[in-house]
Order: C-alpha cells, then structure tokens, then sequence
C-alpha cells in the first residue's frame, strides 16, 4: 500500500469514529465497534506528520497547512461534538512544534522543557498528551524498523492503559479491561499495515489535489455530520 492509500483509510476509521460519537448510543455493539475502528486514525497521522516532516521540502508551509485548517475545523469541531476543544489537526500543529523544537541545536534540557509545555498545551486538544508522545517515539525511532515497531507498540499499551483507567469510573474491572483492549487493537493493526504493507511511496496518482483533500476532508466532514444531526434532531 502506498502513503494516500493508508491515509484515505485512516479518514474512513475516522468517519467511522465520528459517526459513532456523533449518531450512535454509548454502550451499544456497533457503537463500540466503530468507536474502536477510529481508534487507527491518530497513530497513523502522527506516524505520517513524523515521516512528512522528514521529507516536506517547506516545513514552514507544512507547519502553516497544520495551523491553518485546525483554525478553520475548531468551530465545525465544537459543533459536532457539543464541546470547545481544540481538534485533531491543532493537535497535529503542537505535534509539528514538538519536532521543530528536537531538531534545533540548543541545550538539551531546554528543548524539553519547551516539549513539555507543548505536551502541556495538548491537553486542551483532541488526542491530548498521547499524540505528542507517538510523535516523539516516531522521531526518535525513524529509520528503525524494530524501533518503530516498539513505538507502536508503546502506543498501543499507552491509549489502552489510559482507556482502562477512565473506564473505571463508569464500569467494573473486567469490562473496563476489555474496552481497553478492544481499543488497543486500532493502534496495533496501523502498525501492522506501516510496517508490512507500506511500500514508503505516495500515489502515483497523487498530486496537489490530493494533498488538499486531506485538509479539506476534516472540517467538511464534521460540518456534515453536524448537519445531518441537526436535521434528525427536527
């Protein structure tokens, strides 16, 4: 598979994920199954944001892209969801910082003071804490293929980790390990397609049309999906 073809698969586990969150009862079957498909969506983006970093030839119009369209998804963000937070592609912009700030050369324990307050900052945003972290493991083990392996694997452990503690709350020890674990599964099967099925190409096809659909496609699917929802609310 090449890099469009897992990236259009990641906005359809996200679709997905949405429509759940959006449409469906909490604590249902198919609620849960397409809550948990979703769950493929923001390790592979951060995967990808690691990757394109690395070969963008303009990481300032990158990094403008990022901030730009999360500017443009907050409102159809917060409509969707009935809540004010930053969306997944400001997530993505403070992700794209965190990398700015690895690679500039200056004291070691100043950078990651300033990663840390980033990391500080993703709490207000979509995927809060756990997308800087992928970010980082993908920084650190680029070009390792074992490496990489352990950071989706860490990943994996990690969302699973943090989606049992919040579960307690609301469910016994053993439900919560299960949703845990169900959760789990989105982050392993992107590392499984990155790591055995990704060719490291783009689309033969692919052109700047097909870079813009990436942006364009986040607000403009919430946007319908809040539509949709407001007409079957009359």
């Amino acid at each position: 598979m090449n890099r469009d073809q897992i990236k259009f698969l990641a906005i359809i586990t996200m679709t997905c994920n949405h429509i759940a969150n959006i449409f469906l009862t909490p604590g249902t079957l198919l609620f849960e199954i397409m809550i948990d498909i979703g769950y493929f969506t923001a390790i592979t983006m951060c995967y990808f944001l690691v990757e394109g970093y690395g070969y963008t030839h303009d990481k300032k119009k990158y990094g403008e892209r990022l901030l730009l369209f999360g500017v443009i998804s907050f409102i159809p963000f917060c409509l969707a969801f009935g809540m004010v937070q930053m969306n997944m592609l400001c997530t993505l912009f403070l992700c794209f910082l965190i990398l700015k700030v690895m690679e500039m050369s200056t004291l070691k324990w100043e950078k990651w003071i300033v990663i840390l307050i980033l990391i500080f900052v993703s709490l207000y945003s979509d995927w809060a804490l756990l997308a800087p972290v992928f970010t980082i493991l993908f920084a650190k083990s680029k070009g390792n293929r074992i490496k990489t392996a352990i950071s989706f694997g860490i990943g994996a452990c990690l969302f699973a980790g943090f989606n049992y503690l919040s579960n307690l709350e609301s469910m016994s020890t053993g439900s919560a390990l299960i949703h845990a674990l169900c959760s789990g599964i989105g982050p392993v099967v992107a590392g499984i397609i990155i790591l055995f099925c990704y060719n490291g190409k783009k689309s033969n096809h692919a052109g700047k049309a097909s870079k813009w659909f990436f942006y364009i496609y986040y607000p403009a699917h919430l946007l319908f999906l809040w539509a949709v929802h407001q007409l079957c609310m009359l």
